[in-house]
């Protein structure tokens, strides 16, 4: 037996996988000759009960099997692969051919009659076919008994069966035990939302300038965010933000009095990562937005991000945390072009205890006030070991925790941080917008990297817009959300999105007038009045997320076919016996890519993936219009842009 899985490209690290989930157990498993084999999945759970899977051999000639199995406990799984020759198999085969042919037909039916004897043996097999296996041994050995009838012995499937629960097995072979761990359901399904609590509840006053929002007036807007179906809330850094090189609107290098400043520039005289920012309100109104939010049935994230401005205490207590310059100034952040005067970037080289203790004082702190989920800002520009040992050692204190790495970098430290524990990760999703490129990406995300790798696709954020939604108008906004939330069983927006926000600063991938350096008034019920919002789409895609248990798996995604280079097609199936309501689900998408355009073609599709037959006619509900058809496994399609882009169907049955 070779090539394990679940596994990670690290042997150092455990794959993952989160409660509820669907995981593919695979292995290469083959024997020299013809006979045949068999695979099974011992599985232990993390209270030490065991179970035995068998597993299928797939059709692709490779020697590849596989069995899909639901973990249910969180906690650290052991499993091993166990083959064996199938002794059953191996003589059904060769007797399939040797009696039709009329080769040593005798011989064929006194293996066959031993086989069954040998069966029958075994107590722990039911009475009743034991019995059965007592008279088909009886028939093959008699000699009055026709070749078409012990040929219909071999054939019979109901006999098989009896051999598939309870293979007769030889010559065992054992593989490694290995570990998978599995973490609670939000650590891969969720439907996250992202506001600046500062814009929430801000208020233009009569001499122009705008007070700032507060934690009591932000949790008025939780209502309408949990309405919209998210159960994530994440907060860009709530700490109090320095005076030193604060960015104005537009991130200029000049900021008046009343500009509210960058809080991602964290730290000045009111304190640190530890502390909110008085314009926020207290700790005690931090803990009751919490209590708040959670009464709506949302969970906090909170963003973690290691750096500091020029006035965070940090600079002075411990100037060894930072990079010093031959002139004697300190290194600010850089993302050439960009660059981040306000900010200064931790060095980990210097003291790295010392970093470690107060990065973990300050995460427990948070934890203490009933935070669980942490955004971490790009942590593929910190030290690969130090986020291994702050996310193992956080978990065994709180195991419920969650970090979410913006690791908008390449593909081996992004994957990196995901093996070295990171519950999800950002991905490369905002630009990947054709129908070529989303085939390839999502098809890589369920079943490359799923192992150990959770994406959440976040639609925008306050430093992307790309040029697909700059000018993709309202069209291009319903394509991305509908693919987000579809393809994955994680995905997020940062708000405005429902309004459309379009404009970018000219010569950037960010929106004009950025959230990040100013306070951000908006008609959120205005817009949902007069129709403009995108407010009741998203709500409507949450509510078909909840609703259909496929769509809340990562691994089951199968790309399909169009004859257009614009309509992506992909299906997502859960088996009956993997979902939690022991009904089986398939969610079929087809997406007009093409924001600009109308467009009709054929799409393919293999029912064999839900459980159908080639040729079938079944029913169809689209889930977002409402409208039912009859499709088969050829179906015209038409998709305007600018009406409805995207069919989420749901497969009723056959016609």
């Amino acid at each position: 037996m070779a090539d394990p899985h679940p596994a990670t490209p690290d042997p150092r690290f455990r794959p993952s996988a989160f409660a509820g989930e669907a995981v593919p157990f695979r292995v290469t498993a083959f024997r020299e000759g013809h006979d045949r084999i068999g695979v099974q999945l011992r599985l232990t759970a993390p209270d030490g009960s065991e179970s035995l899977h068998r597993l299928r051999a797939l059709a692709n000639g490779l020697d590849h099997w596989s069995v899909l199995v639901s973990v249910l406990a969180t906690g650290v799984w052991s499993y091993r692969f166990e083959a064996y020759g199938d002794d059953y198999a191996t003589w059904r085969h060769a007797a399939d051919l040797k009696i039709a042919a009329g080769v040593d037909v005798a011989l064929m039916r006194e293996m066959g009659a031993a086989l069954f004897e040998r069966a029958r043996a075994e107590k722990d097999r039911p009475v009743a076919e034991r019995r059965v296996l007592g008279e088909r041994a009886r028939e093959l050995r008699d000699a009055d008994l026709s070749d078409e009838s012990a040929l219909a012995i071999v054939r019979d499937d109901v006999l098989a069966g009896f051999f598939t629960e309870r293979p007769l097995a030889s010559l065992w072979s054992y593989g490694d035990t290995r570990e998978l761990l599995v973490e609670r359901e939000r650590a891969g399904v969720g439907a996250w939302y992202e506001f600046f609590p500062r814009s929430e509840g801000a208020e233009r006053l009569a001499d122009g300038t705008i007070r700032s929002g507060t934690f009591r007036t932000a949790a008025g807007r939780l209502p309408a965010v949990a309405a919209m179906g998210f159960d994530v809330l994440y907060l860009p850094p709530i700490h109090p933000i320095g005076r030193t090189h604060r960015k104005g609107p537009n991130n200029t290098l000049t900021a008046l009095e009343n500009d509210p400043g960058s809080p991602w520039a964290i730290g000045g005289p009111d304190g640190g990562h530890d502390a909110v920012h008085p314009d926020l309100g207290t700790l005690d109104d931090f803990r009751a937005f919490v209590a708040a939010a959670d009464a709506e049935g949302i969970e906090i994230a909170l963003d973690l991000a290691l750096q500091a401005s020029p006035d965070h205490p940090w600079v002075t207590e411990h100037p060894e945390w930072f990079t010093t310059l031959p002139d004697g100034t300190i290194a600010y952040a850089e993302n050439p072009p960009k660059k981040y005067q306000d900010i200064y970037p931790v060095n980990f080289d210097n003291d790295p205890e010392g970093i470690r203790a107060e990065v973990l004082r300050v995460v427990r702190h948070w934890i203490a006030q009933g935070v669980r989920i942490f955004r971490v800002d790009n942590p593929h520009t910190k030290p690969l070991q130090f986020w291994e040992w702050l996310i193992a050692t956080v978990s065994a204190e709180h195991p419920d925790t969650v970090f979410l790495a913006e690791a908008f970098t390449r593909p081996a430290p992004l994957q990196g941080l995901a093996q070295a524990g990171f519950q999800q990760s950002y991905t490369y999703f905002t630009w990947r917008n054709t129908k070529a490129e989303l085939e390839e990406f999502l098809g890589d995300l369920a079943h490359e990297t799923a192992d150990f790798l959770r994406p959440n696709l976040f639609v925008n954020t306050p430093d992307i817009l790309t040029e697909y939604l700059q000018f993709g108008g309202r069209p291009a906004y319903k394509i991305r959300a509908a693919i987000a939330a579809t393809a994955a069983p994680s995905y997020g927006v940062y708000a405005g999105y429902e309004l459309v926000e379009n404009v970018a600063r000219p010569g950037s991938e960010e929106n004009i007038d950025n959230e990040k350096y100013e306070y951000k008034l908006r008609d959120w019920d205005g817009a949902v009045q007069t129709g403009q919002s995108l407010a009741p789409y998203l709500t409507r895609l949450n509510e078909i997320r909840r609703a259909h248990p496929a769509l809340r798996q990562l691994r089951n995604l199968a790309v399909q076919w169009s004859d257009d280079e614009a309509i992506l097609v992909y299906v997502k199936h859960l088996d009956a016996a993997l979902s939690p309501d022991g009904v089986a689900d398939t969610v079929i998408v087809v997406v007009n890519v093409d924001p600009h355009s109308a467009r009709e073609t054929t799409v393919h599709l293999d029912p064999t993936v839900w459980g159908g037959t080639p040729g079938d006619s079944f029913l169809v509900e689209d889930l977002i219009t409402g409208a039912h058809w009859t499709w088969t496994d050829h179906a015209f399609v038409r998709l305007d842009a600018f009406q409805e882009p995207v069919h989420i169907l749901h497969v009723k049955g056959l016609a």
